[in-house]
Order: structure tokens, then sequence, then C-alpha cells
């Protein structure tokens, strides 16, 4: 990768990743504006993923979320509504440096979502021009495909005890970078909703983080903002990517609290 190509896809997620670092990501899935960009920055972030999944954002929202970010110096994902190739595409085309990919459940889903999420040689995702990763520059295709696959980030979500049981399958494919737990949503497939301090929750993050160190991968923390003391262990345990929670959820519970405050207070 050229200097001024390295300079421009500067992820720094990836960067403090590779460091050994842990990295901080806020949702955002209720303010549509770019304003959410400035916010999660001045908050000390240093990511911002829009939750397609689980919101009524369309990917013009979407697109001007991702680019801001790029310009604020934050990492901005993408979790898409279904692992399309064409929800894919037009995440990244967007301006996102990453896709978060929800419900894996085996090395053959993985390998599909690499395949839309890379360029040729590692995949076959579309040609775009004016992609707003490269400051809508254009640079020779083979350096500009190899820089973009090096910046991208493909992110699999962990949702299931079959993704648990197939950790170290999907951990191997190449180009797969993350592995992200949805605590939730593998709470509820395995008969466990709500019980954050069963043994099989401690069990899944233990075989996926060992899956992820054995592939050179990185595992995620999801779904635990209430449980702190649950993400410092698993942080401790080897994992370094943690969703913190959505912007919807840091309003309505710094509001509640104030009006709380309020209504106690005695004449």
């Amino acid at each position: 990768m050229s200097a001024d190509l390295a300079s421009i896809l500067h992820n720094n997620v990836r960067t403090k990743l590779a460091r050994g670092q842990v990295v901080s990501s806020m949702t955002a899935r209720l303010v549509r504006g770019v304003e959410i960009v400035r916010i999660a920055k001045t908050a000390g972030f240093d990511s911002i993923y829009v939750d397609l999944e689980h919101s009524s954002f369309n990917f013009d929202t979407t697109g001007q979320i991702c680019m801001m970010a790029l310009e604020a110096g934050l990492a901005p994902f993408v979790r898409v509504p279904t692992n399309r190739p064409e929800y894919i595409a037009r995440a990244l085309d967007g301006g996102a440096m990453g896709v978060i990919a929800p419900d894996v459940r085996t090395a053959e889903e993985a390998r599909a979502i690499v395949n839309a999420a890379k360029f040729p040689p590692l995949g076959q995702r579309g040609v775009s021009g004016g992609l707003p990763h490269l400051q809508f520059r254009t640079f020779p295709a083979a350096q500009a495909f190899a820089a973009m696959n090096e910046a991208t980030m493909v992110i699999v979500q962990f949702e299931s005890a079959e993704a648990v049981r197939n950790a170290e399958e999907i951990m191997a494919v190449e180009g797969v970078d993350l592995a992200l737990i949805g605590t939730n949503d593998l709470m509820a497939d395995m008969d466990v909703a709500g019980q954050f301090d069963h043994p099989k929750v401690r069990e899944a993050y233990e075989r996926t983080i060992a899956a992820c160190l054995k592939h050179g991968k990185h595992a995620g923390v999801g779904g635990l903002s209430s449980r702190q003391d649950l993400v410092g262990d698993f942080v401790r345990m080897g994992a370094r990517y943690v969703s913190t929670g959505t912007d919807l959820a840091f309003l309505l519970g710094a509001a509640t609290q104030r009006a709380r405050q309020v209504a106690e207070l005695q004449p």
C-alpha cells in the first residue's frame, strides 16, 4: 500500500487491535443525523456502527453517518439487516470500513460474507468508482483493491450455540477478522435468556476467544452494557472489541436518571 493510500485508509480499530488494545464502539440506531458521529468522537469512542438490523435507517442515512465518521477519524461499521451480498456491497460502498454480519453459524456462511466484502482476488465485490474511503479520488485498480481489502474488516456475529460449536472453522476462514458475540441472542438460543451468569455464557466466550486467538483473529463483546463486571472478565480472557450500547439506550438511561432525580426532590 502506498503511503498516500495508507494515510487515507487508516483504520484506527485495526491498528489498536493489532497492538492488543481494547476498542470501544457505540451503536447508532436512533439518531439519523451526522451529529451522532461528533457525539461519539467527543465521548472518546474508537468506532461507531450503524445498526441496519434493528432500526429503520436507510442506506442514505447510513452513508452520511459513515462518511462523517471517516472525516472524524472513527472507524465506521455497518451491521447489515441480512448477509445478502447486495446489502454488504451497499454498506461498504457507502463509506463503511467494515461489515458486521449477524447470526453467522458456519464457515460456509463466513466465506460468502468475505466473498461479498472483498475485491478480487480475495473476493468478488463489484467494482465501484468514487469511493468515499478514497476521498472520491482515483487510484490504479490493483493498488486500490489491495488497499481496500487490507483496510476493510469482516466482523461475524456469534448469536447461536451452533456458531460457538463451529468457532474454530469460522475463525479459520481467510478474511474474517473478528467474532462479535451477541450475548442476548446467544442466551435466547441456548435457552438461558437473561441469565448472564449461566455457565453456558462463560463457556461460549471461552471457546470463541480461544478459537480467535488460535487463528490470529479477535473477539468482541456485545449485549453486556448492564454487566461491566462480565465485560471486564471477558476482556481479561482475551476479548478486545467492546460494543458498549446504543444511542437510544444512552439517551433513555440518562434521561430516566435525571427525571428520577427531580421526582425524588422534597419541597
